[in-house]
Protein backbone atom coordinates (compact mmCIF):
# COMPACT_ATOMS: atom_id res chain seq x y z
CA UNK A 1 0.00 0.00 0.00
CA UNK A 2 1.52 3.18 -0.76
CA UNK A 3 0.74 6.59 0.33
CA UNK A 4 -0.69 7.56 -3.47
CA UNK A 5 -3.29 5.28 -2.88
CA UNK A 6 -4.07 6.55 0.22
CA UNK A 7 -4.18 10.37 -1.10
CA UNK A 8 -6.90 9.49 -3.95
CA UNK A 9 -8.71 7.26 -1.78
CA UNK A 10 -8.96 10.33 0.60
CA UNK A 11 -9.92 12.71 -1.61
CA UNK A 12 -12.18 10.53 -3.21
CA UNK A 13 -14.20 10.23 -0.07
CA UNK A 14 -13.94 13.90 0.64
CA UNK A 15 -15.05 14.89 -2.49
CA UNK A 16 -18.19 12.41 -2.38
CA UNK A 17 -17.51 11.50 -5.99
CA UNK A 18 -14.53 9.87 -8.49
CA UNK A 19 -15.15 12.37 -10.75
CA UNK A 20 -14.60 15.17 -8.67
CA UNK A 21 -11.60 13.81 -7.49
CA UNK A 22 -10.34 12.84 -10.52
CA UNK A 23 -11.02 16.71 -11.61
CA UNK A 24 -8.86 18.45 -8.31
CA UNK A 25 -6.17 15.73 -8.68
CA UNK A 26 -5.64 15.65 -12.34
CA UNK A 27 -6.03 12.06 -12.90
CA UNK A 28 -8.24 10.65 -15.46
CA UNK A 29 -10.82 8.68 -14.08
CA UNK A 30 -10.07 5.35 -15.31
CA UNK A 31 -6.69 6.01 -13.48
CA UNK A 32 -8.26 6.64 -9.68
CA UNK A 33 -11.12 3.88 -10.26
CA UNK A 34 -8.40 1.27 -10.71
CA UNK A 35 -6.45 2.45 -7.89
CA UNK A 36 -9.29 2.19 -5.54
CA UNK A 37 -9.99 -1.42 -6.82
CA UNK A 38 -6.54 -2.31 -6.52
CA UNK A 39 -6.69 -0.74 -2.41
CA UNK A 40 -10.45 -3.36 -2.45
CA UNK A 41 -8.15 -6.21 -3.97
CA UNK A 42 -5.32 -5.59 -1.67
CA UNK A 43 -7.10 -5.44 1.79
CA UNK A 44 -9.78 -7.78 0.54
CA UNK A 45 -12.92 -4.87 1.55
CA UNK A 46 -15.21 -3.22 -0.50
CA UNK A 47 -14.53 0.79 0.12
CA UNK A 48 -16.82 2.56 -1.28
CA UNK A 49 -20.73 2.42 -2.23
CA UNK A 50 -20.79 3.61 -5.84
CA UNK A 51 -24.41 5.65 -6.92
CA UNK A 52 -25.59 8.19 -9.58
CA UNK A 53 -25.48 10.60 -6.29
CA UNK A 54 -21.81 9.65 -6.19
CA UNK A 55 -19.84 7.37 -3.78
CA UNK A 56 -19.99 6.59 0.20
CA UNK A 57 -17.51 4.89 2.09
CA UNK A 58 -18.35 1.52 3.88
CA UNK A 59 -17.76 0.85 7.27
CA UNK A 60 -14.54 -0.98 6.13
CA UNK A 61 -13.70 2.27 3.97
CA UNK A 62 -14.48 4.61 7.23
CA UNK A 63 -11.62 2.38 8.60
CA UNK A 64 -9.59 3.18 6.31
CA UNK A 65 -10.12 7.01 5.72
CA UNK A 66 -9.63 7.51 9.30
CA UNK A 67 -5.82 6.05 9.55
CA UNK A 68 -5.37 7.67 6.20
CA UNK A 69 -5.33 10.96 7.61
CA UNK A 70 -3.10 9.83 10.07
CA UNK A 71 -0.66 7.94 8.22
CA UNK A 72 -0.38 10.84 5.20
CA UNK A 73 -0.48 13.93 8.33
CA UNK A 74 2.87 12.13 9.33
CA UNK A 75 4.28 11.67 6.40
CA UNK A 76 3.73 15.41 5.40
CA UNK A 77 5.09 16.12 8.80
CA UNK A 78 7.87 14.15 8.49
CA UNK A 79 9.14 15.62 4.99
CA UNK A 80 8.48 19.15 6.62
CA UNK A 81 10.95 18.00 9.64
CA UNK A 82 14.07 16.65 7.16
CA UNK A 83 13.25 19.87 5.53
CA UNK A 84 14.20 22.20 8.15
CA UNK A 85 16.53 19.77 10.03
CA UNK A 86 19.31 21.81 11.52
CA UNK A 87 16.66 25.16 11.38
CA UNK A 88 15.19 27.15 13.84
CA UNK A 89 11.53 25.78 14.76
CA UNK A 90 9.03 27.31 12.41
CA UNK A 91 5.42 26.43 11.08
CA UNK A 92 1.86 26.84 12.57
CA UNK A 93 1.39 25.74 16.45
CA UNK A 94 -2.50 25.40 17.59
CA UNK A 95 -2.73 26.11 21.13
CA UNK A 96 -6.40 25.58 22.38
CA UNK A 97 -7.50 27.30 25.84
CA UNK A 98 -10.48 26.33 27.93
CA UNK A 99 -12.92 29.30 28.89
CA UNK A 100 -13.13 29.94 32.62
CA UNK A 101 -9.66 29.26 32.93
CA UNK A 102 -6.25 31.31 34.00
CA UNK A 103 -4.68 30.35 30.49
CA UNK A 104 -5.81 33.39 28.75
CA UNK A 105 -4.19 35.46 31.21
CA UNK A 106 -0.96 33.85 29.90
CA UNK A 107 -1.80 34.57 26.40
CA UNK A 108 -0.03 37.71 26.35
CA UNK A 109 2.92 36.11 27.74
CA UNK A 110 2.97 32.96 25.96
CA UNK A 111 3.15 35.36 22.24
CA UNK A 112 5.79 37.07 23.57
CA UNK A 113 8.07 34.35 24.51
CA UNK A 114 7.68 32.58 21.43
CA UNK A 115 8.11 35.51 19.31
CA UNK A 116 11.50 35.95 21.02
CA UNK A 117 12.64 32.43 21.13
CA UNK A 118 11.26 31.43 17.98
CA UNK A 119 10.57 34.01 15.77
CA UNK A 120 9.34 31.76 12.88
CA UNK A 121 6.64 30.14 14.54
CA UNK A 122 2.94 31.00 14.25
CA UNK A 123 1.10 30.88 17.34
CA UNK A 124 -3.08 29.79 16.67
CA UNK A 125 -5.11 30.36 20.08
CA UNK A 126 -8.18 29.64 20.63
CA UNK A 127 -10.87 28.81 23.53
CA UNK A 128 -12.31 25.53 23.02
CA UNK A 129 -14.66 23.13 25.88
CA UNK A 130 -13.56 19.70 26.23
CA UNK A 131 -16.60 17.98 24.44
CA UNK A 132 -14.74 18.70 21.00
CA UNK A 133 -11.27 19.01 22.29
CA UNK A 134 -10.16 14.98 21.97
CA UNK A 135 -11.51 15.16 18.78
CA UNK A 136 -9.28 18.11 17.76
CA UNK A 137 -6.29 17.05 19.45
CA UNK A 138 -6.58 13.85 17.52
CA UNK A 139 -7.41 14.81 14.06
CA UNK A 140 -4.41 17.22 14.19
CA UNK A 141 -6.48 20.71 14.52
CA UNK A 142 -4.84 21.31 17.24
CA UNK A 143 -1.34 20.32 18.90
CA UNK A 144 -2.04 20.73 22.64
CA UNK A 145 -4.34 22.51 25.35
CA UNK A 146 -4.30 24.40 28.35
CA UNK A 147 -7.11 23.28 29.91
CA UNK A 148 -8.70 21.53 33.34
CA UNK A 149 -8.86 18.04 33.57
CA UNK A 150 -11.24 16.42 31.08
CA UNK A 151 -12.94 13.21 30.90
CA UNK A 152 -10.82 10.40 29.50
CA UNK A 153 -10.65 9.90 25.90
CA UNK A 154 -8.74 7.53 23.75
CA UNK A 155 -6.04 8.74 21.57
CA UNK A 156 -5.25 11.84 24.37
CA UNK A 157 -3.17 12.81 26.99
CA UNK A 158 -3.55 15.18 30.18
CA UNK A 159 -0.70 15.37 31.91
CA UNK A 160 -1.52 17.61 35.33
CA UNK A 161 0.56 20.53 36.53
CA UNK A 162 -1.20 22.49 38.79
CA UNK A 163 -4.16 21.61 41.73
CA UNK A 164 -6.23 24.96 41.92
CA UNK A 165 -9.24 25.58 44.34
CA UNK A 166 -12.22 26.55 43.87
CA UNK A 167 -13.90 30.03 44.81
CA UNK A 168 -17.49 31.15 44.75
CA UNK A 169 -17.43 35.22 43.05
CA UNK A 170 -19.82 37.66 43.21
CA UNK A 171 -20.66 41.22 43.88
CA UNK A 172 -21.36 42.25 47.49
CA UNK A 173 -24.82 42.93 46.71
CA UNK A 174 -25.42 39.37 45.79
CA UNK A 175 -23.30 37.75 48.49
CA UNK A 176 -24.09 39.36 51.59
CA UNK A 177 -21.88 37.38 54.05
CA UNK A 178 -19.78 39.33 56.38
CA UNK A 179 -17.01 41.16 54.74
CA UNK A 180 -14.15 39.66 56.97
CA UNK A 181 -15.28 35.95 56.08
CA UNK A 182 -12.83 34.78 53.10
CA UNK A 183 -14.36 31.16 52.95
CA UNK A 184 -17.69 30.01 51.87
CA UNK A 185 -19.51 26.51 53.08
CA UNK A 186 -20.94 24.33 50.53
CA UNK A 187 -24.35 24.75 52.35
CA UNK A 188 -24.08 28.44 52.28
CA UNK A 189 -23.15 28.77 48.70
CA UNK A 190 -26.31 27.10 48.42
CA UNK A 191 -28.41 29.43 48.98
CA UNK A 192 -26.77 31.43 45.84
CA UNK A 193 -28.20 31.67 42.49
CA UNK A 194 -25.34 30.47 40.08
CA UNK A 195 -24.10 30.67 36.67
CA UNK A 196 -22.05 27.84 35.35
CA UNK A 197 -21.18 25.99 32.67
CA UNK A 198 -23.21 23.34 31.32
CA UNK A 199 -22.45 19.53 32.75
CA UNK A 200 -19.50 18.35 30.06
CA UNK A 201 -17.25 21.51 31.85
CA UNK A 202 -14.75 19.63 34.51
CA UNK A 203 -15.94 22.54 37.11
CA UNK A 204 -19.97 22.19 36.56
CA UNK A 205 -19.43 18.37 36.92
CA UNK A 206 -17.45 18.57 40.50
CA UNK A 207 -20.07 20.64 41.57
CA UNK A 208 -22.54 18.97 40.84
CA UNK A 209 -21.51 15.83 42.66
CA UNK A 210 -20.16 17.94 45.55
CA UNK A 211 -24.35 19.16 46.11
CA UNK A 212 -25.72 15.72 45.88
CA UNK A 213 -23.05 14.42 48.06
CA UNK A 214 -24.27 16.92 50.48
CA UNK A 215 -27.79 16.60 50.08
CA UNK A 216 -27.90 20.32 48.70
CA UNK A 217 -29.84 22.26 46.20
CA UNK A 218 -27.89 23.38 43.27
CA UNK A 219 -29.28 26.32 41.85
CA UNK A 220 -28.57 27.20 38.56
CA UNK A 221 -29.37 31.10 37.51
CA UNK A 222 -28.34 30.15 33.84
CA UNK A 223 -25.36 27.60 32.26
CA UNK A 224 -23.12 30.06 30.83
CA UNK A 225 -20.42 29.29 28.47
CA UNK A 226 -19.29 33.01 27.54
CA UNK A 227 -16.89 34.53 29.51
CA UNK A 228 -18.03 38.07 28.44
CA UNK A 229 -21.71 37.22 29.54
CA UNK A 230 -20.54 36.08 32.85
CA UNK A 231 -19.20 39.10 33.67
CA UNK A 232 -21.99 41.32 32.70
CA UNK A 233 -24.10 38.75 34.69
CA UNK A 234 -21.93 38.90 37.40
CA UNK A 235 -21.98 42.94 37.32
CA UNK A 236 -25.55 43.06 36.86
CA UNK A 237 -25.88 41.44 40.68
CA UNK A 238 -28.36 38.62 39.04
CA UNK A 239 -25.84 35.66 40.56
CA UNK A 240 -22.59 34.43 41.49
CA UNK A 241 -20.48 31.91 39.91
CA UNK A 242 -17.83 29.01 40.84
CA UNK A 243 -14.15 29.09 39.58
CA UNK A 244 -11.01 27.98 40.40
CA UNK A 245 -9.08 30.95 42.04
CA UNK A 246 -6.46 31.51 39.32
CA UNK A 247 -9.11 31.79 36.95
CA UNK A 248 -11.57 34.40 39.46
CA UNK A 249 -8.12 36.19 39.88
CA UNK A 250 -7.48 36.42 35.52
CA UNK A 251 -11.72 37.00 35.31
CA UNK A 252 -12.20 38.85 37.78
CA UNK A 253 -9.30 41.38 39.11
CA UNK A 254 -11.69 44.47 39.87
CA UNK A 255 -11.23 45.14 43.98
CA UNK A 256 -15.24 45.13 44.30
CA UNK A 257 -16.12 41.34 43.13
CA UNK A 258 -16.13 39.18 46.52
CA UNK A 259 -14.02 36.25 46.27
CA UNK A 260 -14.10 33.23 48.98
CA UNK A 261 -12.84 29.96 49.62
CA UNK A 262 -15.11 27.31 48.90
CA UNK A 263 -15.29 24.77 51.83
CA UNK A 264 -16.81 22.02 53.67
CA UNK A 265 -15.56 20.40 51.93
CA UNK A 266 -12.91 22.19 49.95
CA UNK A 267 -13.07 21.48 46.26
CA UNK A 268 -9.93 21.64 43.78
CA UNK A 269 -9.54 20.94 39.98
CA UNK A 270 -6.53 19.61 37.84
CA UNK A 271 -5.23 22.42 35.69
CA UNK A 272 -2.41 20.78 33.06
CA UNK A 273 -1.56 20.47 29.47
CA UNK A 274 -3.50 18.21 26.56
CA UNK A 275 -1.68 16.48 23.88
CA UNK A 276 -2.34 13.44 21.39
CA UNK A 277 -1.10 10.67 22.90
CA UNK A 278 0.24 8.75 20.10
CA UNK A 279 0.97 11.38 17.10
CA UNK A 280 4.44 12.89 17.41
CA UNK A 281 4.80 16.42 17.71
CA UNK A 282 6.53 18.98 15.02
CA UNK A 283 9.51 20.51 16.56
CA UNK A 284 7.79 23.90 16.29
CA UNK A 285 4.88 22.34 18.35
CA UNK A 286 7.52 20.36 20.77
CA UNK A 287 9.76 23.32 21.31
CA UNK A 288 6.30 25.05 22.32
CA UNK A 289 5.32 22.72 24.43
CA UNK A 290 8.38 22.87 26.68
CA UNK A 291 8.05 26.50 26.65
CA UNK A 292 4.42 26.22 27.84
CA UNK A 293 5.40 23.59 31.40
CA UNK A 294 8.26 26.11 32.19
CA UNK A 295 5.67 28.74 32.19
CA UNK A 296 2.90 27.00 34.22
CA UNK A 297 5.65 25.70 36.61
CA UNK A 298 7.52 29.42 36.92
CA UNK A 299 4.57 31.73 36.51
CA UNK A 300 1.50 29.63 38.47
CA UNK A 301 2.69 27.03 40.16
CA UNK A 302 4.10 29.32 43.10
CA UNK A 303 1.06 31.65 43.26
CA UNK A 304 -1.66 28.63 43.08
CA UNK A 305 -2.45 25.47 44.23
CA UNK A 306 0.26 22.67 44.74
CA UNK A 307 2.17 20.75 42.13
CA UNK A 308 0.01 18.07 40.84
CA UNK A 309 2.56 16.33 38.17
Amino acid sequence: MDTRKLEYFVRIVDSGSITKAAAALHVAQPALSQQVSALEKELKQRLLIRSKQGVEPTAAGNALYRHAQSILRLVEQARQDVERSGAAPSGRVAIAMAPYCMASSLAPAIVQEVGRRYPDITLHLTEIFGGVLSDAIKNGRLDMALIYEPREARGVRFTSMILDDLYVVASPEVDQGSPDERSITLREASQLPLFLPEDNHTVRRLLDKAFADQGLPLRIAGEVESVPALSRLLHANLGATVLPRSAADALFPEAGFRMRHLVEPALHVKFGLCTADHEPMSEAASAVLILLRDMIKNRLLARYGSDAA
